[in-house]
């Protein structure tokens, strides 16, 4: 297998505009809820391109099919983005990732990195496997919080979890350092991000934790980065004109 690098920069702040795929389309769900979906387009790599070129860095790209089937459904559209932005953007991959040989395929087609989750709660060995196998840079955990509890399985209702803080220290243990977390009851909502939450995975310190859901401003990039994130996934504002990305890249950059 031939692991194509990319450059990583984990000590600045990694601002991550998102690209959720559902059937090849650019999509946001709310609250996970696949009944809430909202399609803000039809060509995920021209949407890609569009990110790199205002000047961003990182990608995070969802393959939701892949999340609630539990095996990538999004191999094409993922594999288009990778190739649209080239070297210069680092694409961050997560959804349907719960076996070694899908993190490979997955880093073998240009991921910077890959994010798991389901896999890694049920089997927290998983992580020391795929931390040994590929590196602590290339790895991901994905904690989507509801109730104060992780959960996996595409965030479907009545989903098994495990208490957030256990699970982050628990998969620290294991070696992993980079942590996506996801109040669930935020994510595609627009109403700001859960700061308590990530004020105390924050407070843990084992590890850097990057802020997913209810980024909706420029405001909220920097509340988030002011307790201790390493770094935002921003959705939705983007697409439907809340933040413009150049804006929050000179913001993050010192610009």
């Amino acid at each position: 297998m031939v692991i194509r690098e990319q450059v990583v920069r984990p000590n600045a702040f990694q601002l991550l505009p998102a690209i959720d795929l559902r059937d090849g389309r650019v999509v946001r769900l709310a609250e996970g809820d696949f009944a809430r979906e909202t399609v803000y387009g039809s060509d995920p790599a021209e949407v890609a391109r569009g990110f790199a070129a205002t000047g961003a860095k990182w990608i995070h790209v969802v393959d939701l099919d892949g999340a609630r089937d539990g095996a990538r459904r999004q191999t094409e559209a993922v594999a288009r983005i990778v190739a649209a932005v080239g070297e210069s953007v680092a694409c961050e991959v997560a959804g349907g990732l719960r076996d070694e040989a899908a993190v490979a395929a997955a880093l073998d087609a240009g991921a910077a990195r890959v994010v798991v989750g389901t896999a890694a709660l049920r089997d927290p060995g998983f992580v020391d496997r795929l931390v040994a196998r590929f590196g602590v840079e290339r790895i991901a955990i994905a904690l989507d919080v509801r109730d104060g509890v992780a959960v996996g399985q595409g965030w479907v209702p009545g989903a098994e979890g495990v208490p957030v803080a256990y699970a982050l220290t628990n998969l620290a243990d294991r070696g992993a350092r980079t942590f996506i977390v996801t109040a669930i009851e935020r994510d595609g909502l627009l109403t700001g991000p859960n700061l308590d939450l990530l004020r105390l995975m924050v407070e843990l310190k084992r590890g850097d934790i990057i802020a997913s859901a209810g980024v909706s401003s420029l405001e909220d990039i920097s509340a988030v980065r002011a307790i201790g994130c390493a770094g935002a996934v921003v959705g939705r504002a983007l697409y439907e004109g809340r933040i413009d990305l150049a804006e929050a890249l000179r913001l993050v950059n010192g610009g």
